[in-house]
C-alpha cells in the first residue's frame, strides 16, 4: 500500500500543471526540456522583469523556443501574479 502511494504521489508531480507566474526551480526542472539551468534563469528573469503575461513569453529566456513550449503547454499554466 505504501508503495502505491508513494508511486500515484510521484506521478502526481509529473503531470501537474507548473504555474510560470509562481512556480519555484523544481517545478519548472520537471518540463520536459527544461534542466536546472534553464529552470534557474526562468526564475531570475521573472524576479527582474515582472511576470509573464503568456506562456509564449518564455521565449524571452535564452535557450527556450518555440518548440520546447509546445512541447510542455499542456503542462504549463499563466497563474494570478503574485508578486
Amino acid at each position: 500500500m505504501r508503495i502505491l502511494l508513494s508511486v500515484l504521489l510521484f506521478a502526481s508531480f509529473l503531470f501537474a500543471s507548473v504555474d510560470i507566474n509562481n512556480a519555484n526551480k523544481e517545478e519548472f526542472a520537471s518540463l520536459k526540456g527544461i534542466g536546472d539551468k534553464k529552470a534557474i534563469d526562468i526564475v531570475t528573469y521573472r524576479d527582474k522583469n515582472g511576470c509573464f503575461k503568456s506562456i509564449d513569453d518564455l521565449v524571452k529566456i535564452k535557450g527556450i523556443g518555440k518548440k520546447t513550449i509546445e512541447k510542455n503547454r499542456e503542462n504549463i499554466i499563466l497563474g494570478e501574479c503574485l508578486k
